[in-house]
């Protein structure tokens, strides 16, 4: 009976087939005895939301409940829904959505990337955020996710630098309320400045395999210089951070911890997140070369 399938979600994106999801949220359903299937939705470029909705309406395996959102599609899934947690409003881009078919209003737009970074910083990488100096690079779906939950951390400075001035401008003015006793200020790569404890890489250049956005001066020593990606892809920017004395880590541990908030907004359970990152961790290493 289509009553007894289980739910069903996946991660929307282009590209979708290195997504690590699947796994996490699988382990997550394990861990909580949550019934869910959960895949991966290739979407095109120019086809979104039409690939998004259809899988909504698809009920030929079970209820679609929603999907997560990655590269290059936030600000589009923002767009979609018309409720919006109030971290997806400051942000402007979602990561997660609800398929809310029988509420008022329909469709909910969350944005679990900042919580899930500042989780995986404090909790993960050992650093307390308060009173730090943190440099975000970027100002795309990513940033725009991250800045409200890395403000919430009470860090002394707060700098976001981005190839586009303009973007970074409009992020931090929808921000400023936010900052309070922080100082929270906008600049390109090259004006960036010096001595951050904490470096978050937030743009596409290491997918890409572009050059590393920024000089090495803004590292102070010790610093830690975390990539939003994993993989190979955040490889670069490691080597190149731990090559300048700071401490280097991926987005790995980010990716779990959005992730385990995603689950909850969907489910209303709480997944433990350190068992899950620590067999993901092992599940890629025996994958390498």
């Amino acid at each position: 009976m289509t009553d007894a399938l289980p739910d069903r979600y996946a991660v929307a994106g282009h590209p979708v087939e290195h997504s690590q999801s699947p796994f996490i949220h699988a382990e997550f359903a394990r861990q909580t005895a949550q019934s869910i299937d959960y895949g991966r939705l290739l979407c095109p470029l120019d086809g979104f939301v039409a690939t998004v909705r259809a899988f909504a309406a698809d009920r030929s395996a079970g209820t679609v409940r929603g999907c997560n959102v990655t590269v290059p599609f936030k600000f589009e899934a923002f767009a979609l829904a018309p409720r919006r947690t109030p971290r997806a409003e400051r942000a402007q881009a979602a990561n997660t959505l609800r398929f809310d078919a029988d509420a008022a209003g329909g469709w909910l737009a969350d944005n679990t990337d900042g919580i899930g970074l500042v989780r995986d910083i404090e909790r993960n990488g050992g650093v307390s955020l308060a009173g730090r100096r943190v440099l975000l690079i970027g100002a795309g779906g990513a940033a725009a996710g991250a800045l409200g939950p890395l403000l919430a951390a009470r860090p002394a400075a707060l700098v976001v630098a981005n190839r586009t001035l303009d973007k970074a401008e409009a992020l931090v003015a929808r921000h400023l309320d936010l900052a309070s006793d922080v100082a929270l200020s906008a600049c390109t790569p090259a004006e960036a400045g010096t001595g951050f404890d904490v470096v978050v890489n937030a743009t596409a250049a290491s997918l890409q395999g572009a050059q590393i956005p920024v000089d090495a001066h803004v590292l102070a020593p010790g610093a830690l210089a975390l990539d939003m990606m994993y993989g190979p892809a955040a490889q670069g920017f490691i080597a190149w951070a731990e090559a300048h004395g700071a401490r280097g880590r991926d987005g790995l541990g980010m990716l779990v911890e959005q992730a385990a908030e995603a689950f909850f907004v969907w489910r209303g359970v709480r997944p433990e997140t350190a068992p899950v990152l620590a067999a993901l961790r092992a599940r890629l290493a025996a994958k390498a070369p």
